[in-house]
């Protein structure tokens, strides 16, 4: 990021430069007594070369501010004022009276003395932008003095570049706390199954081998639960990198038989009744395979885990013009406090049933993240020991033309 900002501070001087190097073209002339026919070109070139250098960087994106050397501003670009959120004039206005920046830990940055402290180009990526209303933008800020032609050290002026970098900023702080959560959440099931099958070991050498299976069925449970989150964690990677973003047509019908003939034997398993609640006429929708049937796998197997009698039914109907596809369960229900951050990721429930029960706190998050993807909204209906119906809608697919 810095280097982008040193190469836009050097355009930015080069720029300057040129414009300085063109008054003194000006200056020349006058100076040489030129004909005026020869003064009128050379001022008619002038305004060409400023007017394209003035395109250019107000093409640019990130907010340009050109001062004097006593921080006056002379020349500012559309970017600034977007950022600045205004369509006033800035010209002839300090610096400092137009900018009020800190830092994270909210200490107070004087710009023009930024600008003043060194002769080199600098960037600093901690400065903060504070908002009306609490908000706040964190900026990337390059402080570049601009030299004129003069032997001395002091500078003509200054271009200050910032850049809004709160997205960016964001985006890296949700990385390292998901780098930091996601290891936390593996190192416990690697420990429980390390020293599950280190009793195996031990227990193997000392000939206790009529003891093996309740270590070796716990070593088992916990690459299980490894495994479901590293399934989580790909499907989150692929959602999130687009690979599966293509659409097909799916035959909704056809789709509830392949998730009952998968799921029905784990309903059945636990004594549950899995059933179909498919109307006539559902027909088809057009969207990414892996996205659809991954959201509703998410459901089923949710429903099956926390269901410990009754049913579960997968709903697919016609509902105001759209397909309505659902999966409600006679579970254990989730609490009106916990419905708000179930999507959450890492979240899982303090209910004791909830916890008795092995689960990553992903696939809901991943759920919220496929929705997205198919430009849907997860509605959750549920109420504590009376089940639960999580379910979304799906445009259908449009009949094909006739040829």
């Amino acid at each position: 990021m810095q280097g982008g900002n040193l190469i836009y501070a050097i355009i930015i001087l080069l720029v300057i430069s040129w414009l300085m190097f063109l008054a003194a073209v000006v200056i020349a002339y006058r100076g040489r007594h030129q004909s005026r026919q020869e003064l009128r070109r050379s001022r008619s070139r002038e305004r060409l070369e400023r007017d394209r250098v003035l395109t250019l960087v107000n093409n640019l994106t990130d907010a340009i501010i050109s001062m004097d050397a006593h921080g006056i501003i002379s020349l500012y670009n559309a970017a600034a004022l977007s950022l600045l959120d205004t369509n006033a004039s800035i010209q002839g206005v300090h610096i400092d009276e137009l900018l009020n920046f800190e830092t994270n830990d909210k200490q107070p940055v004087p710009v023009f003395k930024e600008l003043r402290k060194s002769p080199a180009i600098r960037t600093r990526d901690d400065i903060i932008m504070p908002l009306e209303g609490g908000d706040r933008v964190r900026l990337s800020a390059t402080f570049a003095p601009v030299q004129g032609g003069s032997d001395t050290l002091t500078s003509d002026g200054y271009v200050l570049i910032l850049r809004d970098i709160t997205r960016v900023k964001s985006l890296e702080e949700e990385r390292d706390e998901f780098i930091s959560v996601i290891s936390h959440e593996l190192r416990t099931p690697i420990t429980i199954a390390e020293a599950s099958l280190s009793n195996v070991q031990l227990m193997m050498h000392r000939g206790m081998t009529d003891k093996l299976d309740d270590s070796l069925a716990e070593a088992h449970k916990q690459i299980m639960f490894l495994a479901r989150i590293v399934n989580d964690l790909s499907t989150l990677s692929r959602a999130e990198r687009g690979i599966a973003d293509e659409s097909e047509l799916i035959n909704v019908t056809e789709l509830a038989e392949k998730l009952r003939h998968e799921y029905e034997p784990q309903a059945t398993e636990k004594k549950l009744a899995f059933n179909l609640d498919v109307r006539a006429g559902v027909g088809n929708v057009n969207v990414s395979r892996l996205y659809l049937e991954e959201l509703l796998q998410n459901f089923i197997t949710n429903a099956i885990k926390y269901t410990q009698k009754g049913s579960i039914t997968l709903i697919m109907k016609r509902s105001g013009g759209k397909v309505y596809f659902g999966v409600k369960d006679t579970g254990i229900g989730i609490g009106r406090s916990d419905q708000k951050k179930i999507f959450d990721r890492f979240f899982r429930a303090e209910d004791y049933r909830t916890r008795e029960t092995s689960g990553t706190g992903l696939g809901l998050y991943v759920a919220a993240k496929l929705a997205r993807k198919l430009g849907c909204t997860i509605k959750l209906e549920s109420r504590l020991n009376h089940g639960s119906t999580f379910s979304f809608s799906l445009p259908p697919a449009k009949p094909a033309k006739k040829q």
